[in-house]
């Protein structure tokens, strides 16, 4: 192919990363912002040797699942990169990433079950964190990077966060203005206002807002947030200093300037308290499903030892703990170890019976190994990178029953299936678990279990393919069991 060749095509699937499938001459085109059906007018705009990617010239024929995107930034801002699309597409084509990820990379050749949608596709979003810059007529604004940039696309209405959201960042640039207080230039490492930063309880409704600052304090700090406080009904505010050269959002000091400096709410029963450093996940409602489903998958007995790796601030574990006896969580990051084991105390729950551990999950999971202590049930909820081998051999090495995995990617969760069916485990069910809708992003669920045999192969034979007689197939225990 040759740069600037324009081809029409038929797009016949979506990538893992969201782009159009389409094919000329048996090469492979990837075109973002295209459906699956779409027919197209297609630009090559980088040929290579074996595919190219090229850019929607035209609209020629939308597709079944295609509809009109509602979000006049959305193409610039790259964070919905499946608006054009019915929620209902968005789904089948989610399905369709893990089953490409497990078929392809994993090399296991078993069904994907369809996805659990979100409770919610619009304002689903918990926490935002949006940068501030100024705009073309220098005034104070936020929004979102462009994609592969630093560049801010000005959002003023995005319709993955709360209504509330959007009307205090816009509120917030209005005082900022108001009082003087310049947005952060990273080109020059000057002005104040870097991020603001905005949680909130889903199930409580309580509210946080904290300003990322390149310096100490804001002009008049007190009263600028008094006013966003009694304007938006904010539970707490906070101030973060971050005066790094940094892309890192928030700085390690973080002081309160009112409130409590947390916000309380619920997810999958367990109580929690939350700052800005805890992870928590950005969609509660469909976490909740898909906590359920993990649940399930567990399949906890009495007297369980439950081992809980990667486990943040310990949701999960702890929504499982009604279900076992004792309960033990490793995650590396201090403030959300500490939390856990507060939410434990909270929850009433003895030290000896839900503990937790700030170390990697690698380590301590090797660690366990080697100390013989072999748990029923392992639940591992890693980053994007997944599991590294150290976690995955000490895992085959503890020898637990069930190993529940958690992953927000499809890719390295196959990965990661398949190093532990080759050490003896089987991959009995996938489950994807829809936490961002409109975005290319979605959650997996894999249920593995141990063989209890040295070699196991599965049969399926019907009594038509044993060919027996009549009284052959009618035998009775008694009469099998004196078969010489």
């Amino acid at each position: 192919m040759i740069k600037n060749q324009i081809f029409e095509v038929t797009v016949e699937n979506l990538s893992s990363d969201g782009n159009g499938v389409a094919h000329v001459e048996g090469q492979a085109i990837f075109v973002p912002g295209t459906a699956p059906g779409d027919v197209i007018a297609c630009r090559i705009v980088k040929p290579m040797k074996s595919y190219a990617f090229g850019r929607m010239e035209r609209l020629i024929v939308p597709g079944p699942g295609r509809i009109p995107s509602d979000c006049p930034v959305c193409a610039p801002c790259g964070g919905c990169g499946l608006r054009h699309m019915s929620y209902e597409a968005e789904c089948a084509a989610k399905t369709g990433f893990v089953q490409d990820a497990f078929t392809r990379l994993g090399h296991f050749d078993q069904q994907v079950l369809p996805v659990l949608p979100s409770p919610l596709s619009e304002r689903y979003r918990n926490k935002v964190q949006l940068p501030v810059g100024l705009d073309e007529a220098g005034h104070p604004v936020t929004g979102f990077y462009a994609g592969r940039s630093h560049r801010i696309v000005p959002c003023s209405d995005c319709k993955l966060q709360p209504e509330w959201m959007n009307r205090l960042v816009a509120r917030a640039c209005a005082l900022m203005e108001e009082y003087g207080i310049h947005p952060y230039d990273e080109t020059t490492h000057t002005g104040l206002v870097r991020h603001l930063y905005m949680r909130q309880g889903w199930h409580s409704g309580q509210r946080l807002l904290c300003l990322v600052i390149n310096g100490k304090s804001l002009p008049r700090e007190s009263e600028f947030c008094r006013r966003l406080q009694q304007e938006f009904n904010l539970t707490t505010v906070l101030v973060n200093r971050n005066t790094q050269r940094t892309n890192v959002i928030l700085g390690q000091d973080t002081r309160t300037v009112l409130g409590p400096g947390v916000i309380e709410d619920t997810l999958a029963g367990v109580p929690l308290q939350m700052g800005v450093h805890e992870f928590y996940q950005v969609n509660t409602p469909a976490a909740e499903v898909l906590y359920a489903k993990a649940r399930e998958f567990a399949g906890l007995r009495p007297g369980d030892f439950l081992l809980d790796l990667y486990c943040g601030m310990g949701t999960i574990g702890l929504s499982m703990k009604p279900d076992c006896d004792h309960l033990v969580g490793v995650e590396v990051v201090p403030q959300a170890v500490e939390e856990a084991a507060a939410t434990a105390a909270r929850l009433g729950l003895p030290a000896g019976n839900a503990e937790f551990l700030c170390m990697d999950a690698g380590e301590a999971a090797s660690r366990f190994a080697a100390q013989g202590q072999h748990p029923d049930v392992v639940v591992v909820d890693p980053p994007r990178k997944g599991c590294d081998a150290a976690t995955r051999q000490a895992i085959v090495t503890m020898s637990p029953r069930t190993v529940v995995m958690v992953s927000c990617n499809a890719a390295t969760a196959a990965r990661d299936a398949r190093a532990l069916c080759n050490a003896g485990y089987h991959l009995e069910t996938i489950q994807p678990v829809d936490l961002f809708p409109r975005t290319r992003h979605v959650e997996t669920v894999c249920l593995l279990s141990k063989l209890r045999a040295k070699q196991h192969i599965e049969i399926d034979l019907s009594m038509d393919e044993l060919d027996l007689t009549a009284a052959e197939s009618k035998a009775t225990y008694d009469e099998i069991y004196q078969i010489p």
